[in-house]
């Protein structure tokens, strides 16, 4: 098996060869032992402004296997990994019908793509349109034309992150992630993200991947419906038969709900069917914007604008009381982008291309909530993000984000004096952000600030620019499932991915999709 040698310090100029010398040195062997050894991973460590310098991996295969196992027992520094593989165990018997995917994100796109490759033929209904026309009503709506509520940030071919920065960064320790990794990079993704700390895709990319992945899936006798809506589903002794769509009724011999976080006439479907899902906690807030170059100061000091160090990013977090804030998305020369999925609500997101070159940076400043605060019924969650959303659309009149530099926030006074320069199109309305959040989580959001400018620099610059509000974290519900992966009481309903709480980003989402199918692989015939 693989060995993995870990925490090798190279200064920013060091180069792979010098890099896996020092590796092997660390390990006790000489080149000639070596049949393959590469870069893993690399991070970068700017804890100390005197020794910033990069933190590598390596991994090694010897021509002695034995010998692995050996070094590995006496060095701290390495271990065995291992590797990323998709292993299906498939049904001998036979059953009716096609499995139907519902929502091609994440998770309903890793799924579809592993069900195919097996030969299941899957049909994918997806509410929104394909990339081209998804980025085209995405823009018209950012330029000040209408939202299209079934085709817009939060729906369409690739789901929300396609929207995003691409992030692939995880605390789930799976061995998919690296299969995952792997098959991104096979349908066109940069290569640096096998090896990358923190890998990002980028917004630009995302878009012909997520097509190429599409085209895989139908090469192989799948289906990919777009501008289909989940109306109803057909429950007959304790199984789905069908699911009725906006086009019409589809047979399945299995329903995977990978339906997002923002699906909400779905989750009320759901639970009008007595599908058993519970509340769970979210976060809600604003994104805070600085400049790019700010952040780095902060970061790097006067290091500052080195070529050899990476797009400044941070993640910051600080609990009181049982209660966090912290920041999520950072999005390092990027957008602040409208969201909305419905009429009458203000929703913002973030958004970078894979070159991260814009002048401003971003990131979501949220606060935890949970069901002691927005009551314990199913779809409390959703009803108090909505009522967030509609506040705002209240206030500022349209779909402007509510805004106001971090001095007026603090100051109950309003402003939006700043140099920095707003990215969101729309444009912001200056606002107090007690008109639309409720107090603890302004307060919390205050506390946060001045925390985070003990660690960071520039969260002490009351410039920083506030526009709001930031609901769509993750799901604020779980359509709770067992250990077969289904449905609670039914034996071939999947609830998959973010929107049914059980990932929380593109790579958890997409494991989440793989573990899915390979259960319904191991209960289902290809046909």
């Amino acid at each position: 098996m693989p060995v993995m040698i870990n925490n090798i310090k190279a200064a920013l100029a060091a180069n792979e060869q010098s890099v896996i010398s020092k590796g092997l040195k660390m390990l006790g062997v000489s080149s000639a032992q070596v049949r393959e050894a590469a870069i893993h991973k690399v991070s970068l460590d700017a804890r100390k402004r005197k020794d910033i310098h990069y933190v590598y991996s390596v991994y090694v295969q010897l021509c002695d296997q034995t010998l692995e196992k050996k070094l590995c027992e006496k060095n701290k520094s390495a271990s065995f990994i291992t590797p990323g593989s998709f292993c299906p165990e498939i049904y001998k018997g036979k059953t009716h019908g096609r499995p139907v995917v519902v929502g091609f994100g994440p998770a309903g796109m890793f799924c579809a793509l592993a069900l195919a490759e097996q030969g299941y033929r899957p049909i994918v209904i997806e509410r929104g349109q394909e990339i081209q026309k998804r980025t085209d009503a995405v823009k018209r709506f950012w330029n000040g034309g209408e939202l299209n509520e079934n085709s817009n940030v939060q729906f369409g071919e690739g789901g929300a992150g396609t929207f995003s920065d691409g992030k692939l960064t995880t605390r789930i320790n799976d061995p998919l992630c690296s299969y995952v990794l792997e098959r991104f990079v096979q349908f066109g993704a940069p290569d640096e993200i096998r090896t990358k700390a923190k890998p990002h895709i980028g917004t630009d990319n995302l878009r012909s991947i997520v097509s190429a992945i599409r085209e895989r899936i139908t090469e192989l006798g799948g289906e990919v419906r777009f501008d289909t809506i989940l109306k109803d589903i057909r429950l007959n002794g304790g199984k789905v038969s069908a699911v009725l769509t906006s086009s019409g009724s589809v047979e399945c011999s299995a329903a995977v709900l990978a339906l997002g976080h923002s699906a909400r006439d779905t989750f009320e479907m759901l639970a009008s069917r007595g599908i058993f899902m519970e509340p769970k906690a979210f976060s809600v807030g604003a994104r805070i914007e600085h400049l790019q170059s700010d952040i780095e100061k902060s970061l790097y000091g006067d290091h500052a604008g080195d070529p050899l160090l990476p797009k400044g990013e941070y993640q910051l977090s600080y609990r009181e009381n049982g209660r966090g804030v912290y920041t999520f998305c950072m999005c390092p020369g990027g957008s602040v982008v409208a969201a909305a999925s419905e009429h009458g609500g203000v929703v913002t997101n973030g958004m970078s291309e894979f070159a991260r070159d814009g002048k401003n940076a971003n990131a979501a400043l949220v606060v935890g909530v949970t069901p002691d605060d927005y009551g314990k019924n199913v779809l409390d969650g959703v009803n108090f993000a909505r009522n967030i959303e509609q506040n705002a659309y209240r206030f500022t009149g349209s779909y402007k984000a509510a805004g106001t530099t971090v001095r007026g926030f603090l100051s109950g006074k309003a402003d939006l004096d700043t140099n920095i320069v707003p990215s969101y199109s729309l444009g912001l309305a200056a606002c107090d952000f007690t008109k639309i959040f409720p107090k603890f989580v302004t307060d919390m959001m205050a506390l946060g600030l001045e925390k985070f400018s003990k660690k960071m620099a520039c969260f002490g610059n009351t410039n920083a620019l506030l526009s709001a509000p930031e609901t769509r974290t993750s799901s604020p519900v779980r359509i709770t499932r067992n250990d077969e992966l289904t449905a609670i009481g039914t034996q071939n309903l999947y609830p998959c991915g973010e929107g049914a709480g059980y990932a929380g980003g593109i790579m958890s989402a997409a494991v989440d999709g793989l573990k899915v199918a390979l259960k319904i692989m191991k209960t289902t015939s290809p046909g």
